[in-house]
């Protein structure tokens, strides 16, 4: 929208609300320190008044625009046109929205509704942020990565160009000390109350019932016992679907049911949050994009399944999968709320009021369980590669970061040393995921950027082209679609691709599958075994039902899946050929010879292979595998079956066993000889003795024992016997074995052989006792001890009196410090 000359603003008469009490010392603290945090319960009205009060701040200027970061499109819409209503304004007047697929802004609009991610667009863009007066940070409580790195960004900008820009956190169910801590102890300031009181009620589900149907149970109930529609928190699309299905022909007429999650439409999301019609009850059934900063008029009731969906990021995978989790107490206590918004209500709770004290304070934050791509991609155009100089709440955790860096370097984005590349700017400035990123670049570097930028709406935008598990299927399905969200979402696909240089296609584009190759080349799938189950690249499994058409695919490119590493499922694809997959990038199909572990045989063979990353398309049999990488081979099987196969002499596992004692007792530089030590130092003990070993079963137990003793430095070796001896010599001259299996050493020794010392025995340089287990004549425990003078001068005379009953002819003195030492029985007549 446009406009001509701006009209002056007028002070709007705002309504009273809890949070009106607090709205001038929130004016107070940004002019007077520019940082602030606003705490203020759900229903407090935060949202809508404190950006309106603020419009009348000596600070903001005659034209300084105030941003509001809202964690979501819907909450961003919602807040926007209750603003511009009190206004008596249209938005996109005074208050306008920014979204990625809807923006209403003009040159009239001083305060601006962003969500978050359009915001860490607009301050890497302009990191003056010109023309901004304060950025209001809503629902910070939520943690979204945006979230996040928007603050971070923010406060930067604060320290080192604009000290004039005014930052407010504010949140319903706010980590008020952390946040607080961040921003250098700013004021406080809490509003205190709801709008209604709202009653908290628990119903237990029992163990057994599933979670749709003790929903239902309780929306029918509450239906029959309380006036007034019904929001519903479902943790998925599935359940709700899932409960409307069971609701459906159970309802009275005038009862209406409507979903409300991420995938609907605007047109459908909008009508959720609609009051429902005079003399009609309403029940929403919402996942958690209902828990903040909406109002839904007529509800007082809020149901709570108690479950929430999270994303959770495996680095080890590179895959993002979803997990059922408990919601926090926070969020427990935001869905409470929105039965307290219009009037007094009721908030029912599906688990036992003692189970809430048990729940997780907050939820945790994205950015540590999340793909930090995007990040670490925008954080090099701020000019960071070291997250630790911005202030993140919590630090973007080392193997994700990690991870993260490869990626982006594998695909051209950053540099060796973590610096963005040319191609990396461009790939940024396409507002898309790095993976998407390089495949739209890629494509307008080929002459097709437009269907390759199409197909990137398609994946990032839930729903559009309906839910088909194939993409060439969604992409036709989204080009017969006729209404507002596939018109917007076609004219973002047309301005990304002007963004890469490619007004339109100039060749002839290819199916999806070739597309996803310059983005998801790790995860070409191969069909193996039975019908639906596929090996991708980078080594791991995923798998489609049977009943699927791609499911008989031989070949797949995958664009997203969920599911732990051991059985991930496919979400969305595209099947390619080996054929096309040669013409269009053939580096990433490799051939050659190589020699590898068979686990099954235990042995290392060799084969001549074609294979695309870990997937092998043809290999063939070579004769037996010979060199230095047989050995090499050898020890990688021998991390994937673990060191218990390989055939350890008496002698080698005493040997471990003193060097285990010696590193525990001495630590460096005496080695570590555990399992994990050994198996990460196998390049140092096994690979050296194995030149002619192709097996598992072909390994000498005797190059083993010579393997571990190379571990032991030169100069210490000498010093072995001496600091682990493998026998103690008793003062009768016998040698008796020291054993070192155990927590600590030990020596069995029968106690008549130690009449006549004085001192324990010790080992380790006499950094340790050895554990005697004292034994009678017949070779039986008698006692254990670490202290044989105590065990002389205390408990002996009991066990001395015992003995001689047993064994008398063994003699048994009463001061055995002073006896000989004597393996013999007593002479006769003794």
């Amino acid at each position: 929208m446009t406009s001509d000359t701006p009209e002056p603003l007028r002070r709007p008469s705002l309504p009273e609300l809890p949070v009106s009490a607090v709205l001038p010392d929130v004016a107070a603290a940004l002019a007077e320190n520019g940082l602030a945090v606003l705490s203020a319960p759900p229903g407090a009205g935060k949202t809508t008044l404190v950006p309106l009060f603020l419009l009348d701040a000596t600070w903001r200027g005659e034209a300084g625009r105030i941003l509001l970061l809202e964690p979501r499109r819907l909450a961003a819409r919602a807040a926007a046109a209750r603003m511009a209503s009190l206004l008596g304004e249209p938005v996109g007047a005074t208050v306008g929205t920014r979204m990625r697929l809807d923006s209403r802004i003009s040159a009239r609009t001083r305060i601006e509704v962003v969500t978050e991610g359009v915001f860490a667009r607009m301050i890497l863009d302009d990191p003056e942020l010109k023309g901004v007066a304060a950025v209001l940070f809503d629902e910070f409580h939520e943690r979204s990565l945006d979230a996040d790195l928007g603050l971070a960004l923010a406060l930067d900008c604060r320290e080192a160009l604009r000290p004039d820009l005014r930052l407010l956190v504010m949140s319903a169910t706010l980590d008020v000390a952390g946040v607080a801590a961040l921003l250098g102890e700013p004021p406080v300031i809490e509003s205190h109350g709801r709008s209604f009181p709202v009653e908290i009620a628990h119903q237990d589900r029992r163990p057994d019932e599933r979670i749709e149907d003790a929903v239902t149970r309780t929306i029918l109930s509450a239906l029959e016992s309380q006036e007034g529609s019904i929001l519903v928190f479902l943790p998925g699309q599935a359940e709700i679907l899932r409960v409307a299905e069971r609701l459906d022909g159970r309802l009275a007429p005038d009862v209406a049911v409507t979903p409300l999650y991420g995938a609907l439409g605007q047109s459908e999301q909008d009508a959720a949050i609609r009051p429902a019609p005079s003399g009609r009850r309403k029940v929403v059934l919402a996942t958690s994009i209902a828990e903040t900063s909406i109002t839904i008029d007529g509800v007082r009731i809020v149901i709570d399944s108690g479950l929430q969906r999270l994303p959770v990021f495996e680095p080890a995978t590179g895959i993002t999968r979803l997990e059922t989790v408990r919601v926090s107490r926070a969020s427990a206590d935001q869905r409470a709320g929105r039965a307290g918004r219009t009037q007094a209500g009721v908030a029912i709770r599906l688990w036992h009021s003692g189970q809430t004290a048990a729940l997780p304070a907050f939820t945790p934050p994205e950015i540590l369980s999340s793909d930090l791509s995007r990040l670490v991609l925008d954080l090099a155009e701020w000019g960071v590669s070291d997250p630790s100089t911005l202030s993140f709440l919590d630090p973007p955790p080392a193997p994700s970061w990690a991870e993260a860096r490869a990626l982006l370097q594998r695909i051209g984005a950053l540099d060796g040393e973590g610096r963005m590349t040319a191609r990396g700017r461009a790939m940024r400035a396409l507002a898309l995921p790095p993976r998407l990123a390089a495949m739209v670049a890629g494509a307008a570097e080929d002459g097709y950027g437009l269907s390759a930028s199409r197909l990137a709406v398609l994946l990032t935008e839930q729903g559009l082209g309906g839910p088909a598990i194939d993409l060439d299927e969604r992409l036709s399905r989204w080009r017969n679609e006729r209404g507002a969200r596939a018109s917007a979402a076609s004219g973002l696909a047309e301005r990304m691709a002007q963004q890469a240089g490619a007004t339109r296609d100039t060749a002839a584009a290819p199916g999806a599958g070739v597309l996803l190759l310059d983005a998801f080349p790790d995860r070409i799938a191969l069909a193996r075994g039975k019908t639906g189950a596929f090996v991708m690249a980078n080594g791991r499994g995923a798998e489609l039902p049977e009943t699927e058409r791609l499911a008989r695919a031989p070949m797949l490119v995958i664009a997203d899946l969920t599911g732990k590493a051991a059985g991930q499922r496919i979400l969305a694809a595209a099947a390619i050929s080996r054929a096309e997959i040669e013409a269009s990038r053939p580096e990433l199909i490799t051939k050659g010879e190589e020699v590898f572990f068979d686990r099954a045989a235990k042995a290392v063979r060799a084969r001549r292979v074609v294979r695309i990353g870990a997937a092998v398309l043809e290999e063939v049999p070579l004769p037996r595998p010979q060199g230095p990488a047989v050995a090499m081979a050898l020890a990688e099987g021998l991390r994937q079956i673990g060191l218990s196969a390989l055939p350890f002499s008496k002698e080698a596992l005493h040997l471990r066993e003193r060097l285990d004692f010696l590193f525990r007792t001495l630590g460096d530089p005496w080695p570590a000889v555990d399992d994990a030590a050994l198996l990460d130092r196998l390049e140092d003990w096994f690979v050296p003795f194995q030149s002619e070993t192709t097996s598992i079963d072909a390994v000498r137990p005797g190059a083993l024992s010579e393997g571990l003793a190379s571990l032991v430095p030169p100069d210490l070796q000498r010093r072995m016997g001496e600091l682990a001896p493998t026998h103690f010599e008793a003062p009768t001259g016998q040698r008796h074995p020291i054993h070192y299996d155990g927590e600590e050493p030990t020596l069995s020794i029968r106690v008549q052989e130690l009449y006549g010392l004085t001192r324990h025995p010790t080992i380790g340089g006499g950094r340790r006792p050895l554990l005697l287990e004292l034994l009678s004549p017949a070779h039986r425990p008698i006692q254990t001890t670490r202290d044989l003078p105590g065990f002389w001068a205390g408990s002996w005379k009991d066990v001395r009196a015992e003995m001689r009953g047993r064994y008398p002819k063994h003699p048994w003195p009463e001061d055995p410090a002073a006896a000989q030492p004597t393996t013999r029985v007593k002479p006769r007549g003794t």
